[in-house]
């Protein structure tokens, strides 16, 4: 009896998803960071591990934004144990900062480096350190050729990898599995209350393999990523509009 087309599709697809770098993880590890229907873009609704993701930003503010959502996915990937490895040429990160994402400062190896070619080739030679849980490295250019050898490393050591790219001069094909902009938007305050409240993100998922790319609002709160509804968002802006 010859198998519904649905089914076959189905098949093919679960067949091609390893060679797009969604390998299985070996410890069958699912990584939930909250995200509400941002999961729904990813193949098999679950944040791919052991893949390279590549996060594009200009200007010192995008900058903070982008580190500070990869610092709270970060979290979720050391909470079983294990340390990160975050390599750069001018450290924009400040290290105690970090407590508030629920990461301790000394569980990340801090690497600086000058030349461009000494991050792609100290992050190509962590990736392939099975022991690490992740590692971040800050590169504003990246070529297909060195992406492939970075998305090649990882599928073997299963280790999670995020490339920070600021200022990019292009932003031609990579071999990465996802590409990110992430970007600040208004705090959200209880009640009209003044100060500052938790950091508040548009995420936009450019690119997915096999999945399905869109744009949330993310705030991170109480150790948590947690899915903000446009109208909660448009609530926030009004006032200031009326105000501006």
């Amino acid at each position: 009896m010859t198998a519904p087309k649905s089914a076959i599709i189905a098949q093919l697809q679960k067949d091609i998803l390893p060679l797009q770098g969604f390998k299985k993880n070996r410890n069958s590890t699912i990584l939930d960071l909250n995200l509400g229907p941002v999961k729904n873009a990813f193949p098999n609704a679950q944040f791919p591990i052991g893949a390279v993701h590549e996060f594009c930003y200009t200007g010192a503010e995008d900058a903070a934004a982008t580190s500070g959502f990869v610092s709270g996915v970060l979290a979720s990937l050391m909470r079983t144990g294990g340390v990160s490895i975050w390599i750069s040429a001018d450290r924009m990160i400040f290290p105690p900062a970090l407590q508030s994402f629920g990461i301790a400062p000394d569980k990340i190896i801090f690497i600086d480096l000058q030349k461009e070619s000494d991050i792609e080739w100290a992050m190509e030679e962590a990736l392939k350190c099975n022991g690490l849980a992740a590692v971040v490295g800050e590169m504003p250019e990246l070529s297909f050729t060195a992406s492939r050898r970075l998305q090649l490393a990882v599928e073997q050591s299963q280790v999670t990898g995020f490339i920070l790219r600021r200022n990019p001069r292009s932003l031609s094909t990579t071999a990465c599995v996802t590409r990110w902009k992430i970007t600040s938007i208004p705090t959200i305050l209880a009640d009209d209350m003044p100060g500052v409240g938790f950091p508040c993100w548009k995420v936009e998922l450019l690119k997915v393999r096999n999945g399905k790319p869109g744009t949330w609002q993310i705030e991170f709160a109480a150790g948590k990523f947690r899915h903000l509804p446009p109208a909660i968002i448009l609530d926030v802006q009004e006032p200031q509009k009326k105000t501006g």
